[in-house]
């Protein structure tokens, strides 16, 4: 894994780590490009936001009703 992604590259890896466990050198590459880059820093805050809404809407549609 290269050190230095495109921001393609970063979109994807984001994307994926939704799915699976990056590996320590995604890890890595994509904490020095966020570093560098304001818009996948941003880009990766909405999926992260994206993805807990989503986790608590289907909580609470599965949570028994009071």
């Amino acid at each position: 894994m290269k050190l230095m992604l495109t921001c393609r590259e970063v979109t994807r890896l984001v994307s994926q780590g939704l799915d699976r466990d990056l590996g320590f050198g995604e890890r890595v590459a994509l904490r020095v490009h966020f570093a560098v880059c304001r818009g996948c820093g941003t880009f990766n805050r909405q999926m992260n936001f994206l993805r807990d809404a989503v986790k608590r809407l289907g909580d609470a549609e599965h949570s028994p009703e009071s």
